[in-house]
């Protein structure tokens, strides 16, 4: 059988090829399949190149009864709420949390505002998930850079973000993990001149990630002032145990001395006591602030370096894993809220209570025989725990033996709470646990007495109380 052979010209231009008939066949079948591919191809990118035009168009849209532009595509873009759902591609990075909440709730998501302040190993990991988890306009606030020691807990931060500002980089990442989402950022410290530029726009929901007390109290305060939910991180550093960590009311946040101070000072400066909820641990801090050493290499003052006033110097050691399930619990806390899941917290358990609330009936009844009045006893029962508990471990202040334990409780019926110095308040910082005969003994006494005759017992309880005046700012 006699093959002809045919030539097909190339369309490029001057060349020509010969081809037997079987080879003929072979160069259709390859043509036929090229043009198969390549008209799908074109419709893939038509269609895509579609939904990129549809994204960087505006159109108006109505969220919450407000009118606002709809601009997609960019972490510059204007918030669009529960519409973000109708895109295909929003659809499926969400379908997980879909499936979990159920479209309806998931619409509640996508159409909240959330600020987060404070954008360190805690807030950082909080905003991401956050993100993650749809929430369609945030805010991040941090006056602060990224520095090369905070990389052990950073939920984003590269050695090439060292340098910046934490809110501009967490928006640069997050504008590239889900860009349909709303992402502001503000360079600036949390203050009363910055509050009304902060918490204006009507947030569902605000994060407290900031470590200052003074700034935390603050902002607190202006949360419970404006009616916002308001969820609060308290000291993550020096811990360990992930199984301590816990969600509950301000009020019930034991063994963290932030927390300890903040409660504090929102009572005695706005009177508020309780309904603000905060993540915790039950674990007491397993390390200490690191001394501060300044260029020398001599320990010196760190307030002499502090650049705001307030904030700490010192170094707390932090295992990077803690702050980020921090975040991690706040992220979820507040994504349950927003999407309208009832969930229950475990309860604290605080075992007895009772002790301390003898503890502290005592020393007023002893004001009240001893001064004539008990309005200068300036603690409730909660500090009471804290004196006893963590001032002087439940022992006489002259008992060298330490830790907490049943011993305390079988002798408490001999041990009273009483004034350090009698010219002083019963205050947090002017309180000493006693049995009844020392405190008997103490009462006759002048503190100058006791610093001449007892001079190691004076230098020990001074340094136990200063301890107190420290933690919370008296």
């Amino acid at each position: 059988m006699e093959f002809h052979r045919t030539i097909v010209h190339s369309p490029l231009k001057g060349i020509s090829f010969k081809f037997s008939m079987g080879e003929k066949g072979k160069y259709l079948l390859l043509l036929g399949a090229g043009a198969l591919l390549g008209s799908g191809a074109t419709f893939a990118l038509l269609k895509f190149r579609r939904r990129l035009v549809l994204k960087q168009c505006a159109n108006d849209v109505h969220v919450n009864g407000l009118k606002e532009q709809r601009v997609l595509g960019s972490s510059d873009a204007v918030y669009a709420g529960s519409d973000l759902l109708m895109d295909e591609i929003v659809s499926e990075q969400l379908t997980r949390n879909i499936q979990f909440f159920g479209l309806e709730h998931q619409k509640k998501v996508i159409s909240s505002y959330v600020v987060v302040i404070g954008l360190g190993g805690v807030g950082s990991h909080a905003a991401s998930m956050l993100l993650r988890s749809g929430v369609g306009k945030l805010l991040l606030v941090d006056f602060d850079q990224v520095s090369v020691s905070s990389l052990n807990r950073h939920a984003v931060a590269t050695r090439a973000d060292v340098g910046t500002s934490k809110a501009l980089c967490l928006k640069k990442h997050f504008s590239e993990i889900f860009p349909e989402c709303q992402v502001d950022a503000k360079v600036l410290m949390y203050d009363s001149s910055s509050e009304d530029e902060i918490l204006s726009g009507q947030p569902d929901y605000v994060l407290d990630c900031i470590d200052n007390i003074d700034t935390k109290v603050a902002l607190l305060a202006a949360c419970v002032r404006r009616g916002f939910k308001v969820l609060s991180a308290t000291g993550a550093g020096a811990r360990v145990d992930p199984t301590r960590i816990r969600v509950a009311d301000l009020r019930e946040s034991i063994n963290d001395p932030l927390s300890r101070s903040v409660r504090h000072r929102l009572k005695k400066h706005y009177g508020i006591e309780e309904g603000i909820p905060v993540v915790f641990s039950l674990e007491k801090p397993t390390v200490k602030l690191l001394p501060f050493e300044g260029a020398s290499g001599v320990e010196e003052n760190p307030s002499e370096y502090q650049i705001v006033p307030g904030f700490r110097v010192r170094i707390i050691p932090v295992l990077g894993t803690i702050p980020a399930i921090f975040g991690q619990v706040m992220a979820t806390y507040v994504i349950t809220q927003l999407s309208g899941l009832q969930i229950h917290m475990e309860p604290i358990v605080t075992f007895d209570l009772d002790h301390y609330r003898v503890l502290h009936q005592r020393l007023i009844e002893h004001e009240e025989l001893q001064y004539g009045t008990a309005m200068h006893v300036q603690v409730d029962v909660e500090e009471v725990m804290y004196v006893a508990k963590e001032l002087w471990h439940g022992r006489s202040a002259r008992d060298q033996l330490k830790g907490v334990g049943r011993a305390m409780w079988r002798s408490i019926n001999e041990l009273m709470l009483i004034r350090w110095d009698h010219t002083k308040p019963a205050s947090i910082s002017n309180l000493i646990l006693l049995k009844f005969q020392e405190a008997e003994e103490h009462e006759s006494r002048s503190l100058e007495d006791i610093k001449n005759r007892e001079p190691e017992f004076f230098a020990r309880v001074e340094s136990v109380l200063k301890r107190a005046e420290l933690e919370f700012d008296l």
